[in-house]
């Protein structure tokens, strides 16, 4: 007999735990929405996105928040608004206590800032694009070249990445060119050459050989004696001399096991200018 009490008062207890849930729900569904706060997730020195920004957009999407019940606020709706902005990478609402509506922003990070035609527009690793403006200013690799859709800027990354994570090397590149898919060059830092990657297989591959070539050779021959360095032929580095009267060939072919050579590659048809591209990140000139 006892044990039946027991279960009808768990079962009390049960139902009644489930109408006070029911009842905390239809309230809250009732509950108008008495203040909007919006946190920028990466907000630092470099923040260009702000608060009342955020506010301002999603009334001018015409998405009315304060007032309203907030079983009447789609969440979704709002996330899926504010991720349009090109200055956003990702936002989450939540419907809070006390009719608190919580907006969490993440700003777009950008990792390349790219200069196609008159355009300047930054990028971050999904692609996502952000215009440059001068009033924004952010210290990221540069790349200059013509993208589409089919071949977008972020196939870039991960010559930029690799370079990036070399002390040595990212200390020497300036900025990035890309002539067409085979063509993609480095722009040094020092003046006089420019070293010509290929295409983005065997980076890894490349980037040594390139290292050893600056530092096995060129301080003996002079840091000008080439203007281009070809990375793009497999088991050797092919430097032209700037006088245009003879290649030089370094045979790698005892250091790297590297696939045989692509012919379809060995032609380097650098623009006369291309060495005249900008080889700084200045928002000034948008």
């Amino acid at each position: 007999m006892t044990r039946i009490v027991q279960k009808v008062l768990v079962l009390v207890m049960l139902f009644a735990l489930v109408g006070m849930m029911m009842w905390s729900r239809n309230k809250s569904r009732g509950e108008l929405c008495t203040d909007l706060v919006v946190e920028i997730a990466n907000a630092d020195s470099s923040a260009f996105v702000t608060s009342a920004g955020v506010k301002t957009q999603l009334e001018k999407s015409g998405i009315k928040t304060i007032s309203l019940p907030m079983g009447e606020i789609n969440t979704d709706k709002i996330e899926t608004e504010l991720e349009r902005s090109e200055y956003l990478e990702r936002a989450e609402c939540t419907k809070c206590p006390g009719g608190v509506l919580l907006v969490r922003a993440t700003q777009i990070v950008p990792v390349l800032r790219v200069f196609d035609g008159d355009r300047s527009y930054y990028i971050n690793r999904a692609g996502k694009q952000m215009d440059a403006t001068s009033a924004y200013h952010v210290d990221v690799p540069v790349v200059e070249g013509h993208f589409t859709p089919r071949y977008p800027a972020t196939r870039i990354l991960p010559l930029v990445n690799i370079i990036a994570d070399d002390a040595t090397l990212n200390e020497l590149v300036a900025m990035y060119v890309m002539v067409d898919s085979n063509n993609v060059y480095i722009v040094p830092r020092i003046n006089g050459h420019i070293v010509n990657v290929g295409n983005m297989d065997n980076l890894a591959g490349k980037m040594d050989k390139l290292k050893l070539f600056y530092s096995e050779v060129l301080p003996k021959v002079g840091w000008e004696k080439y203007d281009t360095i070809s990375l793009k032929w497999d088991y050797r580095v092919v430097a032209t001399r700037r006088e245009k009267t003879k290649k030089i060939e370094l045979d790698y072919n005892s250091i790297y096991d590297e696939p045989p050579a692509d012919l379809q590659t060995m032609s380097i048809d650098m623009p006369a200018d291309t060495t005249k591209k900008p080889t700084t990140d200045n928002p000034t000139n948008n």
